[in-house]
């Protein structure tokens, strides 16, 4: 197997607490969770097996076991409750697995009672940096510093804009493979993960949805285009995208809007976990950018506890920069994402107002990597900028 970048911490969390890994479909969940159970005497139970399912209700297994791992036990509508009772009577200290997708990200929104008693974190598809088997630093940091740009490692870049970070097409490296996995799974997003986790009348509507998203992506959403694409209300548009967020079909970046009396409050973009999907290049480089920043903030945010995010900037005279990262309530560095070197963008005007001096042209093109002196922007090649998030 290939060790995914969040191994270490999920070993070292495993001694305090129980661990519930979240995320997409078919993004490596179960295989890193059996894998750390390898090291140790394990039970690995999967609620759609009916032998499982016996094992778990019953709570039986062997008392030499040092490990549980529970595979789709949010399908049991009761399976807080008997996970808090396992844990609260152990007589071994056990340790515990537990692996799902949007349904534990769901349940932490409402009444938590397993408060304390775990940790949570969400595995991302590979990035450039764990593809090239260089592990994140695990030493806490103190303050926002300047992100390490000493190495760059085009390897796999490639293939990573192609196939996607989601191991199976990636790693296989096959265009075949790659489009029967895409059928697949939106199928199973679509037909299974949102048909049973949520009450949806109209699913046809919401498949036509996200089957339109791949080329609303790197643009602010428009509500009212894409219901009269749906043939639904603006409401309901809002409603059905919070619902393929939750199901780890897309994800949402919020305007930034503190401190910039002209900045746009409402309209989000929306980027793909599988940017694979995307037929525009320039669209597609963008989104592969988009996904490795949000793994950076969800990094620092479920490891260190410190609260990074992800977002835009757009202003009512059409001013933008792709992205911004905010340490806590600091903005911290800007990026602006180009297939080749071009114009800067907003990264100027921006950075003078939230008074950030690390801003960043990330382009494709591996022949770049320099200072603008007039601007004070840096110009870098996605490889190196890449190799220096997690």
């Amino acid at each position: 197997m290939e060790k995914r970048y969040l191994t270490n911490p999920l070993r070292e969390d495993l001694q305090k607490k129980m661990v519930f890994i979240g995320g997409p479909r078919q993004v490596g969940k179960t295989t890193l969770a059996r894998f750390l159970a390898e090291e140790q005497q394990h039970v690995y139970l999967n609620w759609d097996n009916p032998k499982h399912k016996m094992q778990i209700t019953a709570q039986q297994w062997p008392p030499a076991t040092e490990c549980l791992v529970f595979d789709e036990i949010h399908k049991y509508a009761k399976w807080k409750n008997l996970i808090k009772g396992i844990w609260d009577t152990r007589l071994n200290r056990e340790k515990i697995l537990v692996t799902g997708s949007s349904r534990l990200d769901i349940f932490r929104r409402s009444g938590d009672s397993l408060l304390g008693r775990y940790h949570y974190h969400v595995l991302h598809p590979f990035s450039l940096r764990e593809l090239n088997s260089q592990p994140p630093d695990l030493i806490m940091p103190q303050t926002c510093h300047k992100l390490d740009f000493t190495h760059s490692d085009a390897r796999n870049l490639t293939e990573l804009y192609h196939f996607g970070g989601f191991p199976e097409p990636l790693l296989e490296g096959s265009e075949r493979t790659l489009l029967r996995w895409q059928n697949e799974r939106f199928e199973r997003i679509f037909r299974e993960d949102i048909r049973d986790s949520e009450n949806v009348r109209l699913l046809s509507q919401v498949e036509l949805l996200g089957a339109l998203l791949p080329t609303r992506v790197a643009s602010p959403l428009s509500l009212s285009s894409l219901s009269e694409d749906v043939q639904t209300s603006p409401k309901s548009i809002i409603s059905w995208m919070d619902l393929l967020c939750r199901n780890y079909y897309c994800f949402r970046v919020m305007p930034y809007h503190h401190r910039l009396e002209r900045a746009l409050k409402k309209e989000s973009k929306y980027y793909l976990w599988d940017w694979s999907e995307i037929e525009s290049e320039g669209a597609r480089f963008e989104n592969m950018i988009a996904s490795h920043l949000l793994k950076f903030c969800d990094f620092y945010r479920y490891v260190y506890g410190i609260k990074t995010k992800l977002w835009y900037i757009r202003d009512r005279q059409g001013r933008e920069v792709d992205f911004l990262i905010t340490w806590g309530e600091t903005p911290w560095f800007m990026v602006e994402c180009k297939l080749t070197r071009g114009a800067v963008g907003g990264l100027n005007y921006f950075s003078q107002r939230l008074d950030v001096s690390e801003k960043y042209l990330v382009t494709l093109d591996e022949s770049h990597h320099y200072l603008d002196k007039k601007t004070g922007v840096q110009v870098i090649s996605a490889s190196r900028f890449l190799m220096a998030l997690v």
